[in-house]
C-alpha cells in the first residue's frame, strides 16, 4: 500500500513490457508522426514536437509550468516532479502533462501565433464523421425509433458504453483496434441500477462527463436525448476546454457532430440534431467545461465548485477509460476490490461506463476474473471488454 494515504501505489511507466510504458514508447512516437503528417507545421513547431518526444522518453521534467490557462495549478502540480526523469512519473500524471506540453509545442495557446487555437487532432476527429462506422451507428440508431422509450434508453446506454471503443488515442498505434467492432463482453453490467437512479423522483440534473469526440460523443448525445425524453429535467454535458488525449471532446467537437448529423442522409439523425439544438437553446442540455478536466488530477482532488455540482446531481455518468482511471486514482488495485469501496469518496451517485483499454480494473468477481485472465489474457487492454459500474 502507499504509505502516504493507505491506497495502492500509483501505476507508473517504468516497468518494461507494461501497457503504460508502451503508451510512451510505442504510441506517442506514432502520435507525433501523425501530427507532422496532418499539418504543414513550420520548422520550429516540428522541432519542438520532436524535442518533447525525446524528453518524454529519456529526459527530465523542467521546473517551468507550460504556458496557457491554469498556470498556477500547473505550477503546483509540477512542484513534486520537477527535475525527475519522466520514467519516474505516475502514468496518469505523465500522460496529462505530455498533452499539455504538446499544446504548447504547437503554439495552441500563443496569442501571437497563426496556430493559436488550431486543434492538432481535428483531422483525426473529423475523419470519423465521414466513415462507414458512423453510418452503421446511425442506421442502428434509426432502427430504435419505434421501440419503447425505456428500452431505447437502455440500448443507447450500451451504445454509449461501446462507443468508447472509438477512442483515437487507443487506435494511434493499433490500426485494427475497433475496426468493424460490435458489442463485446460486458464484464460488469449495472444497467438496472443506472435506470433506478435515473428514474428516481426529483428534478436534479444528470451530469454526463464526456470522453471522446466522433462516434463516441454521437452515441453520448443520442443517450442524452433519450434521457430528456424519458423524464430527466436537465442534462449537463461536461467537456474538455482544450484538445486532450487525441480525441477527447470539446465544445467545438459537439457542434461539429451536430453539423455532421445534419449532413448525413439519415432522417432520424437530422431530427436528433434538431432536438439537441433545441435542448441546448432552452437550457435543458447545458454544455459545460472546467479547468480540472485537463489537469493531471484524480477525482479525489475535485475542486470545491465541481464537487458541489456533482453532489447536487441525480447521477454523474463518467464516460471512458480516462475518467475511470481518474475515479480509481489510476492505482494498482486488486481487481476484486469492490467498486463501491474504490469510489466511496465520490460526492454523489456515480456510474462509470468504460471500455477496458488499460491495465486497471476493479469490482470484478474473482471467479470471473480468473476465467478472463485464463481465456483472454489481454482483456484489460484490448477494448473488447467493458463495464457499467455504479456507486449509489
Amino acid at each position: 500500500m502507499d504509505d502516504a494515504n493507505g491506497l495502492p501505489p500509483r501505476i507508473g511507466i517504468d516497468r518494461p513490457g507494461s501497457f503504460s510504458r508502451s503508451v510512451f514508447h510505442e504510441r506517442h512516437p506514432v502520435l507525433i508522426a501523425n501530427l507532422l503528417e496532418d499539418f504543414p507545421y513550420p520548422p520550429r513547431i516540428r522541432a519542438e514536437l520532436e524535442e518533447l518526444l525525446a524528453e518524454s522518453l529519456d529526459g527530465t521534467v523542467p521546473a517551468e509550468p507550460p504556458p496557457g490557462p491554469d498556470t498556477a495549478a500547473w505550477a503546483a502540480q509540477l512542484a513534486p516532479y520537477a527535475g525527475k526523469p519522466w520514467n519516474d512519473l505516475p502514468f496518469l500524471w505523465a500522460e496529462a502533462y505530455f498533452y499539455r506540453r504538446l499544446l504548447d509545442a504547437v503554439q495552441y495557446f500563443d496569442l501571437s501565433s497563426p496556430w493559436r487555437g488550431v486543434d492538432p487532432f481535428a483531422p483525426q476527429k473529423g475523419r470519423q464523421h465521414d466513415g462507414p462506422e458512423m453510418l452503421r451507428d446511425l442506421d442502428a440508431y434509426a432502427a430504435l425509433a419505434e421501440t419503447d422509450p425505456a428500452e431505447r434508453r437502455r440500448s443507447l446506454l450500451h451504445a454509449a458504453l461501446w462507443g468508447n471503443q472509438a477512442d483515437l488515442g487507443f487506435r494511434t498505434n493499433n490500426l485494427q483496434a475497433g475496426q468493424g467492432e460490435s458489442a463485446g463482453d460486458v464484464v460488469v453490467d449495472d444497467s438496472d441500477a443506472v435506470a433506478e437512479l435515473l428514474d428516481a423522483p426529483g428534478h436534479a440534473p444528470v451530469i454526463v462527463v464526456a470522453d471522446n469526440a466522433g462516434r463516441e460523443i454521437t452515441a453520448d448525445l443520442a443517450l442524452i436525448d433519450s434521457l430528456l425524453e424519458t423524464g430527466t429535467t436537465a442534462v449537463e454535458l461536461h467537456l474538455k476546454a482544450d484538445p486532450f488525449f487525441v480525441s477527447d471532446a470539446t465544445g467545438q467537437d459537439v457542434l461539429a457532430t451536430l453539423d455532421a448529423l445534419d449532413s448525413i442522409p439519415n432522417e432520424p439523425a437530422g431530427t436528433l440534431a434538431t432536438r439537441l439544438r433545441e435542448a441546448i437553446g432552452t437550457g435543458r442540455l447545458e454544455l459545460r467545461t472546467h479547468g480540472f478536466y485537463t489537469l493531471p488530477s484524480t477525482y479525489r482532488e475535485l475542486p470545491a465548485d465541481l464537487a458541489t455540482e456533482f453532489a447536487a446531481a441525480k447521477l454523474v455518468i463518467l464516460k471512458g477509460d480516462l475518467n475511470y482511471r481518474r475515479l480509481t486514482g489510476d492505482r494498482e488495485w486488486d481487481p476484486a476490490t469492490p467498486f463501491d469501496t474504490v469510489a466511496s469518496y465520490f460526492p454523489g451517485p456515480v456510474a462509470a461506463l468504460r471500455t477496458a483499454k488499460s491495465d486497471l480494473a476493479v469490482g470484478i468477481d474473482p471467479a470471473r476474473l480468473a476465467e478472463l485472465d485464463q481465456d483472454t489474457p489481454d482483456w484489460r487492454t484490448s477494448g473488447t471488454h467493458a463495464m457499467i459500474q455504479v456507486r449509489r
